[in-house]
């Protein structure tokens, strides 16, 4: 539902989209309603002790991290797991992360669990997290996947993240000289994809090859 000035969308009507590396479902919150000014999404497991929130901290590089979060338990129950410590919080929980250096994390308790996520960096204007457009973009087949990274990367030319997962994607897919291309952006950006590289069972098809190969070893 929409009109002039404002949208509506229950979150069953939000599209369901595998969250990367994960078993859970990601909603892309914040590009449904096409907000700029917060970062926002949300996460549903849909079985006890899948993960709703990765194991992370704030301390992000290549455009993305330090963010304050708040995360908003909207149904069932979620495991929150905080430095180390343990924190069960049943629908209607908040529970708010100003440090970015804390590790946090968090699995469901109850099926059908959803947690929703709010972040933003203080004191700085909401600019969209360069991640969106590869979870957004690994999410989807072929060439509607390609095309979600291409405009992050046109949005974020220099951020080594998208174009290293846009190799991901074209190796998937088959496309062994489109990956090999973006990689060698990738690594040209940063040469630490080196090492993501030979560890990446998605880059696997690309082994033996030598364009690949010599990519690794320059």
């Amino acid at each position: 539902m929409s009109s002039p000035g404002y949208k509506a969308a229950h979150l069953d009507e939000l599209e369901r989209l595998p969250a990367f590396g994960e078993q859970h479902v990601w909603r892309a919150v914040r590009h449904h309603f096409g907000i700029e000014a917060f970062g926002v999404n949300a996460y549903t497991a849909d079985e006890v002790g899948q993960r709703l929130i990765e194991e992370h901290d704030e301390r992000g590089s290549f455009g993305s991290g330090r963010h304050q979060e708040l995360y908003v338990v909207l149904s069932g129950s979620a495991l929150f797991t905080l430095d180390g410590q343990e924190l069960e919080g049943r629908a209607g929980t908040f529970v708010f992360i100003d440090d970015p250096a804390l590790q946090r994390g968090a699995i469901a308790l109850e099926p059908s669990t959803t947690v929703l996520a709010i972040g933003g960096r203080p004191g700085e204007p909401y600019t969209v997290s360069p991640w969106e457009y590869s979870f957004r973009g690994l999410a989807k087949p072929g060439s509607e996947g390609v095309a979600i990274i291409d405009e992050g990367i046109a949005r974020f030319p220099d951020n080594p993240s998208l174009p290293y997962n846009l190799a991901c994607l074209h190796a998937r897919d088959g496309n062994y000289d489109a990956a090999i291309a973006a990689l060698r952006r990738a690594i040209e950006l940063t040469p630490r994809a080196r090492g993501w590289a030979a560890e990446d069972e998605d880059l696997a098809p690309l082994r033996g090859i030598e364009g690949f190969e010599t990519l690794l070893d320059s």
